[in-house]
């Protein structure tokens, strides 16, 4: 920059040369020393007595409405310094495919499995409806989700579901509504995983060794520490990018068995005596709650919107190139897979065991208890083997957020990245909690209409009031009307959904068996 100087007596208009841009990296500008900067400044020359200065501004030309479309960009790039320490935010080279591989990994698994148990208290018609409506009402708040991910007017990027939703509502409210539900969403389905894991790799090995077979069979609980030793040991890949192509083999395998299942149970053909009336409870309210649990299996079968925006956190981002463009090109792929997974397992499987189908497991319990014997051992083995893998891919994705939680407890309070074997001991740490916790609660499968009324609200409530608070949509239009009646639907239904599943557990009996796995 020129100096300003005096002017002379006899002022003539100056001839100032056109001073060239600032060019500095994005770092430096949202310096908060920028407006301090000499480059900006007059030199410490004081100006003769009696004289003007000039007026130059302190504003950079290019921070100008004709430079806007520069300052997206740059605020786009606004970043949480820490986010490059920790597993989530730490690698952001994503692509649409990887988005596909972990919303396809996280958004089906063995929790379908349970979805013709619904169909014998709806029906068919009521059971194919609400499937089908709650499909498409979640995919909405995904794609919520999605657009809320990133913002244009103030720059940041939420990459986890509680940022998000602590920024839109406050911290007190994040942590009394959000935080629970966000945390049992991958705390609870990391112990369900290794339950399920756990009893599928036991399956798995009587099937493989046979019935003659002379080696030392372990117990249930050794299974569950077998299966929590393997994810352990695949959860000390670093980051939620480098375990995309584990996610690709859960999402293969998540198709594999689905399919296989269906499949085995369709062309075996129905049972004798199978009856696709309904089931009637012996009282009025106990049918209303029936009803109102069978709808909370429903909404626990839609998973994954919890993580949807720690998938997206991946993506490179700038004005150009937003990541909802490829984030929602990889949901679409994804969810047309889904699709075809969950709707033909509901169906099928209602129509092969109609009122049968064993409340405890599913479709999965009711391939080895009705076919077990008269369907080759070899597909029965590649299905137990597929579950397996299954659950320690899902288990890698359901933990990142714990993982990513714990670690930035650390780098907080030091103020720099973990040492890695801290990381490693934090992972292994996590893996045998919930292993412990696994053996004391077995019985965990057995409360699946109350776990989908907890996690209801994360999936197809709190989204409509988030875009609501930060969209601010033209009051009683169209959007304004949808989100504010999804909103409140989705929490009267959650509200509903725990008391149903309280309910029926009370009513009906869960077998409890603490420290006992079956």
């Amino acid at each position: 920059m020129a100096e300003i100087s005096s002017a002379p007596a006899t002022p003539r208009p100056p001839v100032v040369a056109p001073r060239p841009p600032i060019s500095a990296p994005p770092s430096q500008f949202h310096s908060p020393s920028l407006s301090r900067s000499p480059l900006l400044t007059t030199p410490n020359n004081e100006p003769a007595a009696g004289t003007k200065t000039p007026r130059t501004s302190r504003t950079p030309r290019f921070i100008t409405p004709l430079g806007s479309p520069l300052r997206k960009a740059i605020h786009l790039t606004k970043l949480d310094p820490q986010d490059a320490w920790l597993p989530i935010t730490e690698s952001r080279n994503g692509n649409a495919y990887y988005a596909a591989f972990h919303t396809l990994s996280s958004g089906i698994g063995v929790q379908a499995l349970v979805l013709p148990v619904a169909f014998t208290i709806l029906g068919w018609t009521w059971g194919i409806i609400c499937l089908t409506l709650a499909f498409i009402w979640q995919l909405y708040t995904l794609s919520l989700l999605v657009r809320l991910h990133e913002s244009t007017e103030t720059g940041m990027r939420y990459s986890r579901y509680l940022q998000l939703f602590s920024f839109t509502f406050g911290e007190k409210l994040g942590n009394l509504l959000a935080l629970f539900p966000i945390m049992y969403l991958s705390g609870g389905t990391c112990v369900a995983l290794i339950i399920i894991g756990g009893s599928t790799s036991k399956l798995f090995f009587e099937i493989v060794c046979g019935a003659t077979c002379t080696a030392s069979k372990l117990t249930s609980a050794e299974w569950y520490l077998v299966f929590t030793c393997a994810a352990v040991l695949l959860s000390q890949l670093p980051n939620l990018n480098s375990i995309a192509g584990v996610s690709l083999i859960g999402a293969i395998t998540a198709i594999a068995y689905c399919t296989l299942i269906w499949a085995i149970s369709v062309a075996e053909g129905r049972l004798d005596g199978v009856s696709y009336n309904p089931v009637r409870a012996k009282t009025d309210i106990a049918e209303v709650f029936g009803v109102l649990n069978s709808l909370g299996i429903i909404a626990f079968a839609f998973r994954g919107h919890n993580l949807i925006l720690e998938i997206q956190a991946t993506m490179p981002s700038d004005e150009k190139h937003p990541s909802h463009v490829p984030m929602w090109r990889g949901v679409k792929i994804a969810y047309s897979l889904i699709a075809m997974c969950l709707f033909p397992l509901a169906i099928g499987g209602y129509w092969a065991y109609g009122h049968m189908i064993p409340a405890n497991g599913g479709m999965l319990t009711a391939l080895y208890q009705f076919h077990g014997r008269d369907t080759s051992q070899f597909l029965l083995g590649m299905t137990s083997l597929f579950v397996i893998i299954n659950a320690v891919s899902s288990f890698q994705l359901y933990g990142m957020p714990m993982f990513d939680d714990m670690e930035s407890k650390y780098t907080t309070r030091m103020n720099k990245p973990c040492p890695w074997w801290l990381r490693s001991g934090f992972r292994a740490m996590f893996g045998f909690g919930v292993f412990f916790v696994a053996v004391a609660i077995p019985f965990l499968g057995s409360l699946a209409g109350l776990i989908g009324g907890i996690a209801l609200p994360v999936t197809l409530a709190y989204p409509c009031f988030m875009w609501l608070k930060i969209k601010k949509p033209k009051q009683y239009s169209q959007m304004w009307w949808l989100n504010w009646g999804l909103g409140l639907l989705g929490m009267a239904l959650s509200g509903i959904l725990i008391a149903a599943g309280l309910y029926v557990v009370i009513d009906t009996g869960v077998e409890v068996s603490f420290f006992k796995p079956q």
